[in-house]
Protein backbone atom coordinates (compact mmCIF):
# COMPACT_ATOMS: atom_id res chain seq x y z
CA UNK A 1 0.00 0.00 0.00
CA UNK A 2 2.69 2.42 0.99
CA UNK A 3 4.85 1.59 -2.05
CA UNK A 4 2.00 2.19 -4.45
CA UNK A 5 1.22 5.56 -2.95
CA UNK A 6 4.89 6.46 -2.95
CA UNK A 7 5.03 5.93 -6.70
CA UNK A 8 1.95 8.09 -7.15
CA UNK A 9 3.70 10.89 -5.26
CA UNK A 10 6.92 10.60 -7.23
CA UNK A 11 5.42 10.06 -10.69
CA UNK A 12 2.39 12.37 -10.64
CA UNK A 13 1.38 14.02 -13.89
CA UNK A 14 2.16 17.43 -12.38
CA UNK A 15 5.72 18.23 -11.30
CA UNK A 16 5.40 20.32 -8.16
CA UNK A 17 8.29 22.17 -6.60
CA UNK A 18 6.63 23.63 -3.53
CA UNK A 19 9.78 25.03 -2.00
CA UNK A 20 9.69 27.68 -4.73
CA UNK A 21 6.16 28.68 -3.71
CA UNK A 22 7.05 28.72 -0.04
CA UNK A 23 10.13 30.71 -0.97
CA UNK A 24 7.80 33.34 -2.37
CA UNK A 25 5.95 33.47 0.96
CA UNK A 26 9.16 33.61 2.96
CA UNK A 27 10.45 36.38 0.69
CA UNK A 28 7.35 38.54 1.10
CA UNK A 29 8.64 42.01 1.84
CA UNK A 30 12.30 41.04 1.68
CA UNK A 31 15.02 40.15 -0.82
CA UNK A 32 17.10 37.61 1.07
CA UNK A 33 18.28 34.33 -0.44
CA UNK A 34 16.11 31.26 0.02
CA UNK A 35 18.95 29.22 1.49
CA UNK A 36 19.33 31.75 4.32
CA UNK A 37 15.63 31.91 5.12
CA UNK A 38 13.96 30.11 8.03
CA UNK A 39 10.40 29.49 9.02
CA UNK A 40 10.63 32.58 11.25
CA UNK A 41 10.08 34.70 8.12
CA UNK A 42 6.48 33.46 8.18
CA UNK A 43 4.57 33.12 11.46
CA UNK A 44 4.55 29.50 12.56
CA UNK A 45 0.79 29.57 13.04
CA UNK A 46 0.22 30.68 9.44
CA UNK A 47 2.57 28.01 8.09
CA UNK A 48 0.88 25.36 10.22
CA UNK A 49 -2.46 26.50 8.81
CA UNK A 50 -1.13 25.76 5.33
CA UNK A 51 -0.40 22.19 6.40
CA UNK A 52 -4.04 21.66 7.35
CA UNK A 53 -4.66 21.15 3.63
CA UNK A 54 -3.70 17.71 2.32
CA UNK A 55 -2.96 19.19 -1.13
CA UNK A 56 -0.24 21.35 0.41
CA UNK A 57 1.21 18.36 2.26
CA UNK A 58 1.28 16.19 -0.88
CA UNK A 59 2.94 18.97 -2.85
CA UNK A 60 5.54 19.60 -0.14
CA UNK A 61 6.33 15.90 -0.03
CA UNK A 62 6.90 15.83 -3.79
CA UNK A 63 9.25 18.79 -3.61
CA UNK A 64 11.53 17.32 -0.93
CA UNK A 65 14.90 15.76 -1.80
CA UNK A 66 15.01 11.93 -1.60
CA UNK A 67 16.78 11.90 1.78
CA UNK A 68 14.23 14.33 3.26
CA UNK A 69 11.37 12.19 1.97
CA UNK A 70 12.88 9.15 3.65
CA UNK A 71 13.09 10.97 6.98
CA UNK A 72 9.43 12.02 6.69
CA UNK A 73 8.27 8.43 6.23
CA UNK A 74 10.51 7.15 9.00
CA UNK A 75 8.94 9.56 11.48
CA UNK A 76 5.42 9.51 10.05
CA UNK A 77 4.02 7.16 12.70
CA UNK A 78 6.25 8.25 15.56
CA UNK A 79 4.40 10.64 17.86
CA UNK A 80 7.34 11.42 20.15
CA UNK A 81 10.41 13.56 19.46
CA UNK A 82 13.52 11.78 18.18
CA UNK A 83 16.91 12.94 19.52
CA UNK A 84 19.17 14.68 17.02
CA UNK A 85 21.96 12.24 17.85
CA UNK A 86 19.74 9.35 16.79
CA UNK A 87 19.14 11.00 13.43
CA UNK A 88 22.89 11.48 12.96
CA UNK A 89 23.40 7.75 13.44
CA UNK A 90 21.24 7.03 10.39
CA UNK A 91 24.00 8.03 7.98
CA UNK A 92 27.66 7.25 7.41
CA UNK A 93 30.31 9.93 7.76
CA UNK A 94 30.60 10.48 3.99
CA UNK A 95 26.86 11.22 3.77
CA UNK A 96 26.79 13.72 6.60
CA UNK A 97 26.57 16.75 4.29
CA UNK A 98 23.46 15.39 2.53
CA UNK A 99 22.02 14.52 5.93
CA UNK A 100 22.48 18.10 7.17
CA UNK A 101 21.04 19.52 3.95
CA UNK A 102 17.98 17.27 4.26
CA UNK A 103 17.38 18.37 7.85
CA UNK A 104 17.83 22.03 6.93
CA UNK A 105 15.21 21.75 4.18
CA UNK A 106 12.75 20.06 6.54
CA UNK A 107 13.32 22.69 9.23
CA UNK A 108 13.03 25.59 6.76
CA UNK A 109 9.66 24.33 5.57
CA UNK A 110 8.66 23.50 9.16
CA UNK A 111 7.96 19.91 8.19
CA UNK A 112 10.26 19.09 11.11
CA UNK A 113 9.87 21.07 14.32
CA UNK A 114 12.65 21.22 16.86
CA UNK A 115 11.81 20.30 20.45
CA UNK A 116 14.51 21.42 22.90
CA UNK A 117 14.53 20.08 26.44
CA UNK A 118 15.73 22.45 29.13
CA UNK A 119 18.32 20.06 30.54
CA UNK A 120 19.80 19.01 27.21
CA UNK A 121 21.81 21.04 24.76
CA UNK A 122 20.99 18.84 21.78
CA UNK A 123 17.52 19.29 20.32
CA UNK A 124 14.98 16.70 19.33
CA UNK A 125 12.99 16.56 16.10
CA UNK A 126 9.48 15.47 15.29
CA UNK A 127 7.11 15.89 12.37
CA UNK A 128 4.89 18.93 12.33
CA UNK A 129 1.63 17.64 13.88
CA UNK A 130 -0.57 19.25 11.22
CA UNK A 131 1.61 17.92 8.39
CA UNK A 132 1.78 14.50 10.03
CA UNK A 133 -1.99 14.22 10.46
CA UNK A 134 -2.81 15.21 6.89
CA UNK A 135 -0.19 12.92 5.36
CA UNK A 136 -1.44 9.97 7.39
CA UNK A 137 -4.95 10.53 6.09
CA UNK A 138 -3.69 10.73 2.52
CA UNK A 139 -1.85 7.42 2.87
CA UNK A 140 -4.82 5.66 4.46
CA UNK A 141 -7.73 7.19 2.53
CA UNK A 142 -6.08 8.63 -0.56
CA UNK A 143 -6.03 12.29 -1.52
CA UNK A 144 -9.03 13.98 -3.09
CA UNK A 145 -8.62 16.55 -5.89
CA UNK A 146 -9.10 20.24 -4.98
CA UNK A 147 -12.40 20.34 -6.90
CA UNK A 148 -14.28 18.30 -9.46
CA UNK A 149 -14.45 19.45 -13.10
CA UNK A 150 -17.76 20.57 -14.53
CA UNK A 151 -19.88 18.11 -16.57
CA UNK A 152 -19.33 18.33 -20.34
CA UNK A 153 -23.02 19.14 -20.95
CA UNK A 154 -22.72 22.27 -18.76
CA UNK A 155 -19.28 23.54 -19.78
CA UNK A 156 -19.70 23.66 -23.53
CA UNK A 157 -17.34 25.08 -26.16
CA UNK A 158 -14.26 23.81 -24.33
CA UNK A 159 -11.20 24.63 -26.48
CA UNK A 160 -8.95 21.85 -27.71
CA UNK A 161 -5.45 21.39 -26.31
CA UNK A 162 -4.00 23.11 -29.39
CA UNK A 163 -6.33 26.07 -29.03
CA UNK A 164 -5.59 26.30 -25.33
CA UNK A 165 -1.84 26.28 -25.94
CA UNK A 166 -2.22 28.96 -28.61
CA UNK A 167 -4.23 31.09 -26.19
CA UNK A 168 -1.64 30.73 -23.42
CA UNK A 169 1.18 31.64 -25.78
CA UNK A 170 -0.67 34.68 -27.12
CA UNK A 171 -1.50 35.97 -23.63
CA UNK A 172 2.07 35.55 -22.41
CA UNK A 173 3.47 37.24 -25.52
CA UNK A 174 1.05 40.13 -25.04
CA UNK A 175 2.29 40.52 -21.50
CA UNK A 176 5.92 40.60 -22.65
CA UNK A 177 5.04 43.05 -25.41
CA UNK A 178 3.54 45.38 -22.84
CA UNK A 179 6.91 45.36 -21.10
CA UNK A 180 8.60 46.41 -24.33
CA UNK A 181 6.17 49.21 -25.16
CA UNK A 182 3.48 51.15 -23.35
CA UNK A 183 0.79 49.75 -25.63
CA UNK A 184 0.29 47.50 -28.64
CA UNK A 185 -2.56 47.71 -31.10
CA UNK A 186 -2.25 44.14 -32.34
CA UNK A 187 -3.21 42.61 -28.98
CA UNK A 188 -6.57 40.84 -28.77
CA UNK A 189 -6.43 40.28 -25.01
CA UNK A 190 -8.07 42.38 -22.34
CA UNK A 191 -5.95 45.16 -20.78
CA UNK A 192 -3.78 44.08 -17.89
CA UNK A 193 -4.79 45.15 -14.42
CA UNK A 194 -2.98 48.05 -12.73
CA UNK A 195 -1.86 45.65 -10.00
CA UNK A 196 0.05 43.59 -12.57
CA UNK A 197 1.85 46.70 -13.79
CA UNK A 198 2.74 47.56 -10.20
CA UNK A 199 4.18 44.08 -9.81
CA UNK A 200 6.42 44.68 -12.82
CA UNK A 201 7.57 47.97 -11.34
CA UNK A 202 8.23 46.47 -7.92
CA UNK A 203 10.17 43.56 -9.43
CA UNK A 204 12.47 46.06 -11.16
CA UNK A 205 11.35 45.29 -14.72
CA UNK A 206 9.76 48.69 -15.33
CA UNK A 207 10.47 52.16 -14.10
CA UNK A 208 7.74 54.79 -14.04
CA UNK A 209 8.49 58.43 -13.47
CA UNK A 210 5.96 61.20 -13.11
CA UNK A 211 4.37 62.27 -16.41
CA UNK A 212 6.34 59.60 -18.30
CA UNK A 213 5.40 56.29 -19.88
CA UNK A 214 6.82 53.10 -18.30
CA UNK A 215 10.29 52.19 -19.49
CA UNK A 216 12.23 48.96 -19.34
CA UNK A 217 15.07 48.75 -16.85
CA UNK A 218 18.29 46.76 -17.25
CA UNK A 219 16.61 43.91 -15.39
CA UNK A 220 13.69 44.20 -17.80
CA UNK A 221 15.91 43.80 -20.85
CA UNK A 222 17.56 40.75 -19.29
CA UNK A 223 14.13 39.38 -18.33
CA UNK A 224 13.04 39.28 -21.98
CA UNK A 225 15.90 36.92 -22.86
CA UNK A 226 15.11 34.44 -20.08
CA UNK A 227 13.29 31.14 -20.51
CA UNK A 228 9.51 31.23 -20.14
CA UNK A 229 9.53 29.14 -16.95
CA UNK A 230 12.03 31.50 -15.31
CA UNK A 231 10.09 34.55 -16.48
CA UNK A 232 6.85 33.15 -15.14
CA UNK A 233 8.33 32.34 -11.77
CA UNK A 234 9.82 35.78 -11.34
CA UNK A 235 6.39 37.34 -11.92
CA UNK A 236 4.54 34.85 -9.72
CA UNK A 237 7.07 35.27 -6.90
CA UNK A 238 6.47 39.02 -6.90
CA UNK A 239 2.74 38.42 -7.28
CA UNK A 240 2.72 36.42 -4.05
CA UNK A 241 5.00 38.81 -2.18
CA UNK A 242 2.59 41.69 -2.91
CA UNK A 243 -0.50 39.69 -1.92
CA UNK A 244 -1.16 41.55 1.32
CA UNK A 245 -0.83 44.93 -0.44
CA UNK A 246 -3.78 43.90 -2.63
CA UNK A 247 -5.82 42.67 0.32
CA UNK A 248 -4.99 38.96 -0.18
CA UNK A 249 -3.84 36.57 2.50
CA UNK A 250 -0.50 35.15 1.37
CA UNK A 251 -1.21 31.72 2.84
CA UNK A 252 -4.60 31.50 1.10
CA UNK A 253 -3.10 32.61 -2.20
CA UNK A 254 -0.28 30.09 -2.02
CA UNK A 255 -2.76 27.36 -1.16
CA UNK A 256 -4.85 28.25 -4.20
CA UNK A 257 -1.85 28.28 -6.53
CA UNK A 258 -0.72 24.87 -5.29
CA UNK A 259 -4.23 23.54 -5.70
CA UNK A 260 -4.29 24.93 -9.22
CA UNK A 261 -1.28 22.80 -10.11
CA UNK A 262 -3.33 19.69 -9.20
CA UNK A 263 -6.09 20.55 -11.65
CA UNK A 264 -6.26 18.80 -15.00
CA UNK A 265 -5.07 20.86 -17.97
CA UNK A 266 -7.93 21.44 -20.41
CA UNK A 267 -10.74 20.64 -17.95
CA UNK A 268 -13.34 23.27 -16.95
CA UNK A 269 -13.88 24.20 -13.29
CA UNK A 270 -16.74 26.26 -11.89
CA UNK A 271 -15.74 29.80 -10.90
CA UNK A 272 -18.61 29.95 -8.40
CA UNK A 273 -16.84 27.36 -6.22
CA UNK A 274 -14.02 29.87 -5.61
CA UNK A 275 -13.80 32.53 -2.95
CA UNK A 276 -13.76 36.20 -3.93
CA UNK A 277 -9.98 36.28 -3.50
CA UNK A 278 -9.57 33.22 -5.71
CA UNK A 279 -11.91 34.63 -8.36
CA UNK A 280 -9.88 37.82 -8.53
CA UNK A 281 -6.67 35.77 -8.72
CA UNK A 282 -8.13 33.76 -11.61
CA UNK A 283 -8.85 36.96 -13.53
CA UNK A 284 -5.29 38.18 -13.02
CA UNK A 285 -3.77 34.80 -13.90
CA UNK A 286 -5.86 34.74 -17.08
CA UNK A 287 -4.04 37.88 -18.20
CA UNK A 288 -0.82 35.85 -18.08
CA UNK A 289 -2.29 32.85 -19.92
CA UNK A 290 -2.08 30.55 -16.88
CA UNK A 291 -5.84 29.91 -17.04
CA UNK A 292 -8.59 30.72 -19.51
CA UNK A 293 -11.93 32.08 -18.28
CA UNK A 294 -15.13 31.42 -20.24
CA UNK A 295 -18.73 32.51 -19.76
CA UNK A 296 -21.61 30.15 -20.55
CA UNK A 297 -25.34 30.74 -20.58
CA UNK A 298 -25.59 30.45 -16.79
CA UNK A 299 -22.25 29.25 -15.45
CA UNK A 300 -18.76 30.65 -15.63
CA UNK A 301 -15.66 28.44 -15.61
CA UNK A 302 -11.87 28.55 -15.80
CA UNK A 303 -9.58 26.15 -17.67
CA UNK A 304 -5.93 25.62 -16.59
CA UNK A 305 -3.37 25.79 -19.41
CA UNK A 306 0.06 24.20 -19.67
CA UNK A 307 1.53 27.33 -18.12
CA UNK A 308 -0.11 26.21 -14.89
CA UNK A 309 2.14 23.14 -15.03
CA UNK A 310 5.18 25.35 -15.69
CA UNK A 311 4.13 27.35 -12.64
CA UNK A 312 4.73 24.34 -10.43
CA UNK A 313 7.69 22.90 -12.31
CA UNK A 314 11.06 22.65 -10.61
CA UNK A 315 13.30 25.16 -12.39
CA UNK A 316 16.37 23.14 -11.45
CA UNK A 317 14.97 20.06 -13.20
CA UNK A 318 15.87 20.40 -16.85
CA UNK A 319 13.82 17.32 -17.71
CA UNK A 320 10.63 19.18 -16.79
CA UNK A 321 11.26 21.94 -19.31
CA UNK A 322 9.85 21.78 -22.78
CA UNK A 323 12.22 23.22 -25.31
CA UNK A 324 10.41 25.59 -27.63
CA UNK A 325 10.85 25.09 -31.35
CA UNK A 326 13.67 27.28 -32.63
CA UNK A 327 13.30 29.90 -35.31
CA UNK A 328 16.67 31.73 -35.59
CA UNK A 329 19.44 31.12 -38.12
CA UNK A 330 22.73 33.00 -37.68
CA UNK A 331 25.24 33.02 -40.54
CA UNK A 332 28.97 33.62 -40.46
CA UNK A 333 28.50 37.06 -42.01
CA UNK A 334 26.51 38.12 -38.89
CA UNK A 335 23.20 38.03 -40.74
CA UNK A 336 20.21 36.87 -38.67
CA UNK A 337 17.17 35.17 -40.20
CA UNK A 338 14.17 34.56 -37.93
CA UNK A 339 11.39 32.41 -39.39
CA UNK A 340 8.56 33.74 -37.25
CA UNK A 341 5.33 35.71 -37.45
CA UNK A 342 5.53 36.79 -33.80
CA UNK A 343 5.81 40.48 -33.07
CA UNK A 344 7.46 39.59 -29.77
CA UNK A 345 10.30 37.80 -31.57
CA UNK A 346 10.79 40.87 -33.71
CA UNK A 347 11.00 43.14 -30.65
CA UNK A 348 13.44 40.83 -28.85
CA UNK A 349 15.75 40.61 -31.88
CA UNK A 350 15.64 44.40 -32.08
CA UNK A 351 17.25 44.53 -28.63
CA UNK A 352 20.64 43.36 -29.93
CA UNK A 353 20.50 43.42 -33.74
CA UNK A 354 19.66 45.84 -36.53
CA UNK A 355 16.46 44.78 -38.29
CA UNK A 356 16.63 45.40 -42.02
CA UNK A 357 13.28 44.18 -43.32
CA UNK A 358 10.39 41.96 -42.31
CA UNK A 359 8.25 39.68 -44.44
CA UNK A 360 5.00 37.98 -43.31
CA UNK A 361 6.92 34.98 -41.92
CA UNK A 362 10.56 36.10 -42.01
CA UNK A 363 12.57 38.68 -40.07
CA UNK A 364 15.98 39.65 -41.47
CA UNK A 365 18.57 41.56 -39.52
CA UNK A 366 22.26 41.85 -38.75
CA UNK A 367 24.36 41.81 -35.61
CA UNK A 368 26.54 44.92 -35.67
CA UNK A 369 28.92 46.60 -33.27
CA UNK A 370 26.51 49.49 -32.82
CA UNK A 371 23.50 47.24 -32.11
CA UNK A 372 25.50 45.24 -29.57
CA UNK A 373 26.81 48.37 -27.86
CA UNK A 374 23.20 49.51 -27.49
CA UNK A 375 22.31 46.15 -25.94
CA UNK A 376 25.30 46.30 -23.58
CA UNK A 377 24.24 49.79 -22.57
CA UNK A 378 20.81 48.45 -21.62
CA UNK A 379 22.36 45.88 -19.31
CA UNK A 380 22.23 42.84 -21.61
CA UNK A 381 25.38 40.71 -21.51
CA UNK A 382 27.06 38.97 -24.40
CA UNK A 383 26.49 35.55 -22.85
CA UNK A 384 22.76 36.23 -22.61
CA UNK A 385 22.63 37.09 -26.30
CA UNK A 386 24.62 33.99 -27.26
CA UNK A 387 22.46 31.80 -25.02
CA UNK A 388 19.29 33.20 -26.61
CA UNK A 389 20.55 32.50 -30.13
CA UNK A 390 21.57 28.97 -29.19
CA UNK A 391 18.34 28.10 -27.35
CA UNK A 392 16.18 29.40 -30.20
CA UNK A 393 18.23 28.01 -33.09
CA UNK A 394 16.16 26.75 -36.02
CA UNK A 395 15.83 22.93 -36.15
CA UNK A 396 17.88 22.87 -39.37
CA UNK A 397 20.89 24.34 -37.56
CA UNK A 398 20.16 23.23 -33.99
CA UNK A 399 21.78 19.85 -34.65
CA UNK A 400 24.93 21.58 -35.81
CA UNK A 401 27.83 21.98 -33.38
CA UNK A 402 28.02 24.83 -32.77
CA UNK A 403 24.53 26.01 -33.66
CA UNK A 404 25.78 29.62 -33.77
CA UNK A 405 28.99 30.20 -35.79
CA UNK A 406 32.08 30.52 -33.60
CA UNK A 407 33.26 33.68 -35.32
CA UNK A 408 29.98 35.36 -34.34
CA UNK A 409 30.08 34.27 -30.68
CA UNK A 410 33.77 35.18 -30.41
CA UNK A 411 33.15 38.62 -31.91
CA UNK A 412 30.24 39.28 -29.52
CA UNK A 413 32.51 38.50 -26.57
CA UNK A 414 35.33 40.62 -28.02
CA UNK A 415 33.07 43.63 -28.55
CA UNK A 416 31.78 43.28 -25.02
CA UNK A 417 35.27 43.07 -23.54
CA UNK A 418 36.36 46.01 -25.69
CA UNK A 419 33.50 48.10 -24.32
CA UNK A 420 34.29 47.07 -20.75
CA UNK A 421 38.00 47.71 -21.12
CA UNK A 422 37.65 51.30 -19.90
CA UNK A 423 35.59 52.07 -16.81
CA UNK A 424 34.65 55.55 -15.65
CA UNK A 425 35.23 56.22 -11.97
CA UNK A 426 34.60 59.53 -10.21
CA UNK A 427 37.90 60.64 -8.68
CA UNK A 428 39.96 63.55 -7.32
CA UNK A 429 43.57 64.34 -8.20
CA UNK A 430 46.03 65.85 -5.69
CA UNK A 431 49.29 67.50 -6.65
CA UNK A 432 51.70 70.15 -5.36
CA UNK A 433 52.62 68.17 -2.23
CA UNK A 434 55.03 70.14 0.03
CA UNK A 435 57.44 67.23 0.46
CA UNK A 436 58.21 63.67 -0.57
CA UNK A 437 57.27 62.39 2.90
CA UNK A 438 53.81 63.93 2.78
CA UNK A 439 53.23 62.49 -0.70
CA UNK A 440 54.28 58.97 0.30
CA UNK A 441 52.19 59.14 3.46
CA UNK A 442 49.16 60.21 1.43
CA UNK A 443 49.67 57.33 -1.02
CA UNK A 444 49.94 54.84 1.84
CA UNK A 445 46.85 56.21 3.54
CA UNK A 446 44.86 56.11 0.26
CA UNK A 447 45.72 52.42 -0.16
CA UNK A 448 44.77 51.68 3.44
CA UNK A 449 41.28 53.21 3.09
CA UNK A 450 40.74 51.60 -0.33
CA UNK A 451 40.60 54.88 -2.25
CA UNK A 452 43.86 54.69 -4.24
CA UNK A 453 43.57 54.66 -8.03
CA UNK A 454 46.87 56.00 -9.43
CA UNK A 455 49.96 57.93 -8.43
CA UNK A 456 52.94 59.54 -10.16
CA UNK A 457 56.00 59.61 -7.91
CA UNK A 458 58.05 61.79 -10.26
CA UNK A 459 55.55 64.66 -10.36
CA UNK A 460 53.94 63.93 -6.95
CA UNK A 461 50.43 63.38 -8.25
CA UNK A 462 47.81 61.18 -6.59
CA UNK A 463 44.33 60.14 -7.79
CA UNK A 464 41.80 58.71 -5.32
CA UNK A 465 38.17 57.67 -5.52
CA UNK A 466 35.55 60.37 -5.01
CA UNK A 467 34.10 58.65 -1.96
CA UNK A 468 37.50 58.87 -0.22
CA UNK A 469 37.97 62.57 -0.95
CA UNK A 470 36.87 63.87 2.45
CA UNK A 471 39.12 61.46 4.33
CA UNK A 472 42.09 62.26 2.12
CA UNK A 473 41.58 66.01 2.42
CA UNK A 474 41.54 65.82 6.22
CA UNK A 475 44.59 63.56 6.23
CA UNK A 476 46.60 65.85 3.93
CA UNK A 477 45.59 68.89 5.99
CA UNK A 478 46.87 67.20 9.14
CA UNK A 479 50.10 66.25 7.39
CA UNK A 480 50.66 69.79 6.14
CA UNK A 481 49.92 71.22 9.60
CA UNK A 482 52.34 68.80 11.25
CA UNK A 483 55.03 69.59 8.67
CA UNK A 484 54.63 73.35 9.28
CA UNK A 485 54.83 72.92 13.05
CA UNK A 486 58.03 70.91 12.77
CA UNK A 487 59.58 73.70 10.75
Amino acid sequence: MHSKLWLSFAQGNVLVSTHLLLKAIFCAGQRSSFHTLTAQALPAAKLDRLYEDHIICEAVLRSLPPVSKKYVFLLLYIDTAVPAKSLDEWVLSDGLSKHRAALDRLLQLRVFVEVTESRKKDGNYRLNPAFQSQLRQVIVNGGAPPREPMPPDVAVRIPSMEELETYALRQWENFLLQLVSSGFEESTSEPFSPSMMKICQRSGLLTLRENETPRLTENGFQFLLMETSSQLWQIIREYISTAEDRGFDAADLISFLLGLSFHIVGQAYNVNTLTKMQQKAVEELAALGIVRVQQGMKERWFIPTKLATSLAANLSDSSSRKQAEGFVVVETNFRVYAYSTSRLHSEILRLFSRLEYQLPNLIVGAITKESLYKAFGNGITGEQIISFLQQHAHPRVAQRIPSVPENVTDQIRLWESDRNRVQLTSAYMYDDFPSEDVFESACTYARDVGGWLWDDTKHRRLVVRAESHQEMREFIRRQNTGSSNRK
